[in-house]
């Protein structure tokens, strides 16, 4: 029996890690064990995390096993999708000007900002009192 090629990649966002692995397959998209429907119950979610096969063209072509960890949904979804983006080029690489152009292959470097003494959150300060 022939091994079934796997290709990895690892996507982040946030506070976000996703680990995937796209193999020859139907297209079926399947999250931490569970359909990308089941996972990311939002729409938007559902679309971000699956928006690089989509544009390639490949949904039918390819099943997607994700891992993430860490973060919220809204930070996996980003973190999917950039790890199926970077798995779909070790596949092809002339897929690359159209992931690009869709700011797919660029790690969102966008983190909460750190909370600093003395304040009540990252830049929000405590109520004044004069008197």
């Amino acid at each position: 029996m022939e091994a079934q090629v796997k290709y990895y990649a690892t996507g982040r966002r946030k506070t976000s890690i996703a680990r995937v692995w796209l193999t020859l397959g139907s297209g079926k998209v399947m999250v931490n064990g569970r359909e990308v429907e089941e996972f990311f119950p939002r729409s938007t979610w559902q679309i971000h995390a699956t928006k690089p096969l989509v544009l390639t063209g490949s949904e039918a072509r390819f099943d997607v096993e994700a891992k993430t960890q860490g973060g919220g949904l809204s930070g996996q979804a980003g973190a999917v999708a950039l790890g199926i983006s970077r798995a779909l080029l070790q596949v092809d690489e002339n897929m690359k000007s159209t992931l690009k152009k869709a700011g797919l292959l660029t790690r969102d470097p966008r983190m909460k900002e750190r909370k600093k003494y003395g304040l009540r959150s990252a830049r929000a300060r405590f109520q004044f009192s004069k008197r």
